[in-house]
């Protein structure tokens, strides 16, 4: 009997891959930061203390020399004053003995009585105769700040591609072989 026979071959393709290739740096960024320092004025009274003794130093009689020959120079003309007054005064009874009365011994008792004097504890001063005066301290702070000063500068990133590649080739053709056999 005779037969047929076939045989065939599949067609077998083989590919070549080539992967992609990628490559990136990343961007470098160059920053400069610079800070100006702040300007400080400082403006700076200080306070102020003021004692005044004057008057505590009066009622101790203590005073200073200007003031105190000024003074004794008032008192003395007060007393010469004073004195020409007794003196014309009495010349004036002199003058009128005749109306009587003893004006020699009044004269004379006059001129040789001396004023009692006072006494007390003259180097105590009395309460609040020192003067103190307090001005306080003043202080003016002025600040005055300056922005940074920021330089960026971003460069780009370096990116390099290679495509992937697909090939395609056949390593088996396809075949068909028909024998008859048994003819």
């Amino acid at each position: 009997m005779q037969q047929i026979r076939m045989q065939s071959t599949f067609i077998q393709i083989g590919l070549t891959i080539e992967d992609p290739v990628q490559r990136m740096e990343p961007s470098k960024v160059i920053q400069s930061i610079e800070q100006p320092q702040a300007t400080l004025h400082i403006e700076r009274t200080p306070g102020r203390l003021t004692i005044d003794q004057a008057e505590a130093w009066e009622q101790m009689d203590i005073k200073h020399i200007f003031q105190r020959t000024a003074e004794l120079a008032q008192e003395g003309k007060q007393k010469v004053l004073e004195g020409i007054a007794r003196r014309s005064r009495q010349g004036d009874d002199m003058m009128h003995i005749e109306r009587g009365g003893n004006v020699l011994g009044a004269h004379a008792k006059q001129n040789s009585e001396r004023p009692t004097k006072q006494f007390n504890i003259g180097w105590i001063p009395s309460p609040f105769s020192v003067k103190t005066h307090y001005e306080q301290a003043k202080l003016n702070i002025e600040a005055q700040t300056h922005k940074p000063v920021i330089d960026v500068q971003i460069q780009k990133t370096i990116h390099d591609y290679t495509p992937g590649s697909v090939k395609m080739n056949v390593t088996q053709e396809n075949s068909l072989n028909i024998d008859v056999v048994n003819v």
